[in-house]
Formats: C-alpha cells, structure tokens, sequence
C-alpha cells in the first residue's frame, strides 16, 4: 500500500473544495411567478419570471440577462405575500437565464422565503408520494 503524499491531500482537498463550490448551497425548486428586478446602479427596472427559487436565490427567465456581478433588488410577489431583497447576478449564459445569489435579506422578508420553500418542499413531498 503507498503511502499518500502532502502534495497528493493537497490536491485532493483543493479538488473537493472546487466542486463543493460549484454546487449549489440549497436545494432549488422549481417555482414560476413574475419577479421584478432593479439594477442598483442605473436603476434600470424590468419584469421577468423566476423559474426556480432556494434559500439563496432563484433562477430567472430573461430576454435580457444582466452580467455576471451585476448588483440588484428583486420583489417577487406570490400568493399574497412579497418578497424583497437585494442581489447579485451570480451567472448569466448565452441562454436567457440567469442566477441571482440574495445578498441581503431583512429578517421579515427571511420568513417570506422560508415559508415558501417549505411549501414547495411540501408540494414536491406530495408528488413523490403519489408516484
């Protein structure tokens, strides 16, 4: 059996941190409603529809997907309840999708989000159930 090297767990280590990285840091749902979106710096405003949503953003349908770093606020409305926050746009593809990453949430608006994803949770929870 060979002994591993410092240089061989090192490479493992950094290899591992760059996946953990890559993946998401929640389970994302799959959930469609219209979203408003304010680029904070020229205060442009349009209206699109997230796709799906998680503890930590949400992915956006777009016919103008804003650059990578573009810092925003978003106000999703949904069932009743609003959710405001600020953001960052995480990726934008050649597709028209994009990711916002919430970067600021006021406790309050926490308990929007947290509720609807226990919702969606549920939901899906429901459907695997069904089968």
């Amino acid at each position: 059996m060979r002994a591993t090297s410092r240089q061989d767990q090192r490479e493992f280590f950094e290899r591992n941190i760059l996946v953990q990285s890559e993946r998401p840091r929640a389970r994302r749902y799959p959930f469609v409603t219209n979203i408003e979106i304010t680029d904070v710096e020229s205060e442009t405003q349009t209206n699109e529809q997230t796709c799906d949503l998680s503890l930590f953003g949400c992915g956006v349908n777009t016919q103008s997907p804003r650059p990578k770093g573009t810092r925003v606020r978003i106000r999703i409305v949904h069932t009743g309840a609003t959710f405001v926050a600020q953001g960052k746009v995480a990726h934008a593809g050649k597709s028209m999708r994009m990711g916002v990453v919430f970067s600021k949430i006021e406790p309050h608006q926490q308990l929007v989000l947290e509720k609807w994803i226990a919702e969606l949770r549920e939901m899906q929870g429901a459907k695997l159930v069904r089968g």
